[in-house]
């Protein structure tokens, strides 16, 4: 079991080699199956309708196949897009669906962004975030790449989110599987932490139905969004312990016979400092009246 290997507090640790690989393979497949990730994408660039910004430089963070960064492309014509992700596999698929010679493709870890200090006037990221282990960190990074004043908007998963397959697995084992998604307020105190100012947060509640529950399981492996937490069980599922999940997932079943897939999805943007944190200060020198 998960408490006899790994520590309880490192339990839901991401593996980023584990995330990173899981990606890659789905690259392929992520479209067939990212209908949520689409939808929510949708109404997070939906918001920019609101936004008075004419970025020079745009970075969809956490690109995936590029629906983002698409739409990057068509509201700011004249912007350079940088279309960034930890799987190379999801660059490669954006340059591919893309093919704008505006569009730039890296891949690289959001704790480490390769961007000069200052470059960037609009960082978004779509779902993304929930597999960060580091908040802070990650947003002192965003902070950092970001110019003053510059726009950083996102979405993420909150603790609400696949609620059901957790609380049936949970019936199964003792293993970890599925992520462990931050609440909107720490999100918050979190970006307030790293520097940034004015953090606007708000959540919305999207639930998906399947005739049966396999089609749930089927959608989150086509995405890529596999198991990468170090409490995981690390050996095969085996038919029986699924067929006690399927079991035990039977307790959400609708009345329309469907079950249910639960998503709480968090909004939010903030804007970087005018002066930096880490700037340094003019030197003062007192001038004194004779």
């Amino acid at each position: 079991m998960a408490s006899k290997t790994v520590p309880a507090e490192l339990a839901y640790y991401l593996d980023p080699f584990k995330t990173r690989s899981g990606f890659n393979r789905a690259a392929q497949t992520y479209d067939q199956a990212a209908f949520i990730q689409r939808e929510i994408g949708d109404r997070l660039g939906e918001r920019l309708d609101y936004v008075r910004l004419q970025p020079e430089r745009v970075v969809d963070l956490g690109c995936g196949t590029g629906a983002i960064s698409k739409q990057l492309l068509s509201r700011y014509p004249q912007a350079e897009v940088i279309s960034l992700d930890l799987a190379l596999g999801m660059v490669e698929e954006t340059k591919r669906q893309t093919a704008n010679v505006r569009l730039n493709g890296i891949c690289a870890d959001v704790q480490q962004l390769p961007f000069q200090d200052d470059c960037v006037d609009l960082l978004i990221s779509n779902l993304m975030l929930q597999w960060c282990n580091d908040l802070v960190a990650v947003f002192q990074e965003c902070v950092r790449v970001l110019r003053p004043e510059g726009l950083f908007t996102f979405t993420t998963f909150g603790p609400d989110t696949l609620y059901e397959l957790r609380n049936s697995w949970g019936q199964v084992d003792g293993y970890t599987h599925a992520s462990r998604f931050v609440d909107m307020h720490d999100v918050g105190d979190a970006l307030l932490q790293a520097g940034f100012r004015d953090p606007v947060m708000d959540r919305d509640v999207i639930t998906v139905t399947y005739p049966v529950v396999k089609g749930l399981l089927q959608d989150l492996k086509a995405i890529g969004a596999n198991n990468a937490t170090l409490g995981r069980n690390r050996g095969l599922t085996g038919k029986q312990r699924l067929q006690a999940f399927y079991q035990a997932y039977e307790h959400y079943r609708l009345a329309d016979e469907t079950y249910p897939a639960t998503y709480e999805v968090i909004f939010g943007h903030a804007w970087a400092p005018p002066i930096k944190p880490s700037a340094k200060p003019e030197r003062f020198i007192p001038i004194q009246a004779r």
